[in-house]
């Protein structure tokens, strides 16, 4: 491991690695072994005060540097994380869990791709524009909470810090007690890019202490979550009482619609693999696989196949397809979920409760596929953050559509057909943030967030610099030709 582990017992605070201000610590434990790892420093509010004050005093000077500046700065981290890039592979690995494969070409390969695309947005974005007579001016909202999540420790961070430093804003940032290795290196990589002191800032704590006192701060001015649908509406709650603006990117159960005439062989492989994406821990994957009744029986016996051939063993071995997840709370939920299946009469086709053979130690789950589930059980209606899919069957096409959207979150749905107009007709009736199509490829420049109780706001790209602007309008600024001859002619 790289010596980044002594930062555990520190902040990173006004430029200067601190320590915390109080004694608690948590025990951080490889969720793939149960080995402990290290003792991480825990903050309280005194340490939120101390970050928040810092990044109080950056802002006036970083607010205005120029969009050239920033360019440069951006390019800076980016280089330097590459060069680093091994060391965030093993750290998500043994923080999280992430099978060493899957950590470097999966979750280490996102906050380049965001730094590039965030690079591309600056250098063509325009801070102010005319609109007739009033010019429109973009500027930096200033002080952003910013509370991430363990699942995809990097990209969460990457998607929130870069739009802030890209907009000219100053920061605070509470990553995941369970992810705080990754957090402490970015916070490494930042420091040696030259990020100026106080624009950035790290405490590492707990939400209900740490992330309740940025939701709650004065003198925060935005705060930007990703997490849990029932800890976004604490925060947002929270942070009702200072009137800051709240952005969050929450919970999903997203539907993947194969329609009648989709490639059956590629869509259901595909499918079961989306499903699986980092153990299952994820909040856009496909979870609901939704098939033509006339073809469940086909489906069934193609994702059978499937799961049953992912290779689920120790993170360090590059041919581990599937690590464990992130603690045994997560663990332990997973299991009364599968469970819940079971009870409910939905047809359990591979997978179940326990873990896999082999594996005594670690929060494992077996890649687990349930068929003939009906749309109100709860392996149907709530987010399981385990490898688990869900098949479930329809009759029409409106049907289909119907049951995808029948569900309190929209995140994100997949759409799968050989005839790109039937998806793209089907697509403009999901109500969802984002809708895939055929599986594409990413698009790190495509708005990401969610409908209903997935959140609001969005990130990634031009859309996610954009949630840590205010606009101005000065009307007037730009007079008309007529008011520009009357004025000349009254002088």
């Amino acid at each position: 491991m790289s010596n980044y582990l002594h930062r555990v017992n520190s902040f990173y605070i006004n430029g200067q690695w601190v320590d915390a201000s109080s004694a608690k610590k948590l025990a951080l434990l490889d969720p793939a072994t149960e080995a402990p790892v290290a003792d991480l420093a825990m903050g309280t509010a005194d340490d939120v005060d101390r970050a928040v004050a810092a990044a109080r005093t950056a802002f006036p000077a970083y607010s205005r540097t120029t969009a050239k500046e920033r360019i440069e700065l951006l390019t800076r981290i980016l280089h330097i994380y590459t060069r680093r890039e091994e060391e965030f592979a093993e750290a998500m690995r043994v923080e999280m869990g992430s099978p060493i494969t899957f950590s470097r070409h999966g979750q280490v390969v996102r906050g380049p791709a965001h730094l590039k695309e965030l690079i591309r947005v600056l250098e063509r974005f325009k801070f102010e524009v005319e609109r007739g007579t009033t010019r429109l001016r973009y500027e930096p909202i200033g002080v952003c909470g910013l509370i991430t999540p363990w699942n995809w420790p990097i990209n969460q961070i990457v998607v929130k810090i870069g739009p802030a430093l890209a907009a000219g804003c100053t920061m605070v940032l509470k990553p995941s007690e369970f992810s705080a290795l990754s957090a402490l290196l970015f916070a490494e990589v930042l420091e040696e890019a030259g990020v100026p002191p106080g624009v950035f800032n790290l405490v590492n704590g707990y939400g209900d202490e740490v992330g309740h006192a940025i939701a709650a701060h004065p003198d925060i001015d935005m705060v930007s979550f990703t997490g849990s649908t029932l800890a976004g509406i604490q925060v947002a709650k929270t942070a009702a009482e200072t009137v800051k603006r709240v952005a969050q990117e929450l919970g999903g159960k997203s539907a993947n619609l194969l329609l009648e005439d989709a490639d059956f062989d590629s869509a259901v492989a595909k499918g079961v693999a989306g499903c699986f994406t980092n153990s299952g821990q994820s909040c856009s994957i496909p979870t609901r696989m939704l098939v033509p009744r006339t073809r469940i029986g086909q489906v069934i016996e193609q994702a059978r196949a499937v799961a049953e051939a992912y290779v689920v063993g120790p993170t360090q071995d590059p041919e581990t397809q599937l690590g464990p997840l992130v603690n045994r709370s997560q663990f332990e939920r997973v299991q009364k979920l599968i469970q819940s299946g079971i009870d409910e009469g939905a047809q359990l086709v591979t997978g179940g409760l326990g873990r896999p053979a082999g594996l005594e130690q670690g929060y494992f789950v077996k890649p687990t596929v349930f068929a003939n589930v009906s749309p109100e059980m709860r392996i149907a209606q709530e987010e399981i953050f385990g490898p688990v899919l869900s098949i479930i069957p329809y009759d029409s096409e409106e049907q289909a559509i119907q049951i995808a959207n029948d569900t309190r979150y929209g995140l994100a749905a997949y759409v799968q057909s050989e005839n790109q107009e039937r998806a793209r007709h089907v697509a403009r009736q999901l109500k969802a943030g984002s809708v895939h199509i055929n599986y594409p490829p990413a698009d790190f420049g495509a708005p990401f967030g969610g409908y209903k109780q997935s959140g609001n706001g969005r990130e990634w790209g031009e859309f996610g610099m954009i949630e840590y602007l205010e606009v101005k309008s000065m009307v007037g600024f730009c007079p008309s030709e007529t008011e520009f001859t009357n004025n000349k002619r009254s002088t």
